[in-house]
């Protein structure tokens, strides 16, 4: 099969042609029709996950086909339309037991601790358990998008900050984990500010259902204070820098949430936080890493039932010979909307 591939940390990824995936028992092989290209693939190029061993194929936004299926499998057959949680959960920790595949003990993540879809076949364990099936609407660029960016900002601000009718809500970062963040609040029927540099994202923020819009490059607390009359119930950090956490943080009223949800790795994994206004406004930190296959249904339900639209939030289609371009350059500022590989 043809993959994107990098032998060494930071060196120009290539397209080569590597073995076909065989199914485990427990596992299927998906043909690959999607993929999204993510920040997390580039901090794994950059070699800030030790999960990764090289040489090594990324990519874990990812839909398909099932192609192949493991002797062990019950639920799935060659020509399901399907997709993944970029967390796939070992079915057997207790955590997995209590229906918390996202923090699974003994995860496996395609694209880190194996081979990803960056190519034209990926393997997929413990399918029982993780592979998600596909409304026959939904086009595969869309459900790409889905498995990383959607997913893991609809568990955000639904299962984690529990948001609700009339609160407001921050966003800070308006990329894709941060669009579908705004859209989703908004879906819940919260008064949702979009946090940015960029001004067309901000305009999509208002477009997908923001009631405001601040621009980063000001005084971002004073602005949101401001704007809430007090402050954020919620706010959340999409993209995963000291600045937008800290900022998230701080535009919150008191015993509000902050929920983290961009990656904080390489030199911002261990950023100072603001403890006096955590500790004397009783301030809620959350993590949010991922969502569960079983609660997928919820998701796909509001989107078969038109309150929410992630097929707006699909940017760029390119091949995967554009792939290793798209990868390196995740660290700029990307073009509105989730880079999807859809021609292999």
């Amino acid at each position: 099969m043809k993959a994107v591939l990098f032998e060494k940390f930071q060196e120009a990824p290539k397209v080569v042609t590597v073995a076909d995936p065989t199914p485990e028992p427990h596992g299927v092989v998906l043909k690959v029709e999607a993929t999204g290209v993510c920040r997390s693939d580039w901090h794994g190029w950059m070699g800030h996950d030790s999960d990764i061993d090289l040489p090594h194929i990324p990519g874990h936004e990812l839909a398909g086909v099932v192609e192949a299926v493991g002797k062990d499998v019950k639920n799935w057959k060659v020509g399901d339309r399907v997709t993944v949680p970029f967390i796939c959960g070992c079915g057997s920790c207790s955590e997995c037991h209590a229906g918390h595949q996202q923090v699974c003990l003994h995860q496996e993540q395609p694209g880190f601790t194996h081979w990803g879809s960056f190519a034209e076949y990926v393997p997929i364990h413990q399918a029982d358990l993780n592979v998600v099936a596909l409304p026959e609407t939904m086009d595969f660029a869309t459900a790409a998008s889905l498995g990383c960016r959607f997913a893991t900002s609809f568990r955000a601000v639904i299962d984690q900050g529990k948001v609700s009718a009339g609160q407001w809500v921050a966003v800070h970062g308006c990329g894709g984990v941060g669009l579908s963040a705004v859209m989703i609040a908004s879906a819940a029927g919260a008064n949702v500010i979009g946090v940015d540099l960029d001004p067309g994202k901000l305009a999509l923020a208002k477009d997908l259902g923001a009631v405001a819009v601040v621009d980063g490059k000001g005084d971002v607390v004073e602005a949101i204070q401001e704007i809430t009359k007090g402050g954020a119930h919620v706010s959340l950090d999409a993209l995963g820098h000291p600045a937008t956490m800290t900022n998230s943080i701080l535009c919150l009223r008191p015993r509000g949430k902050h929920i983290q949800v961009g990656l904080m790795l390489g030199d911002h994994a261990a950023p100072a936080v603001p403890m006096p206004k955590i500790v004397g406004q009783e301030i809620e930190l959350l993590g949010s890493h991922g969502m569960q296959a079983h609660r997928y249904g919820a998701m796909l339900d509001m989107v078969e039932n038109g309150k929410l639209d992630p097929a707006r939030l699909v940017g760029d289609k390119i091949s995967l010979e554009q792939a290793p371009d798209a990868l390196m350059n995740m660290d700029k500022f990307q073009s509105v909307g989730a880079t999807v590989i859809t021609r292999f």
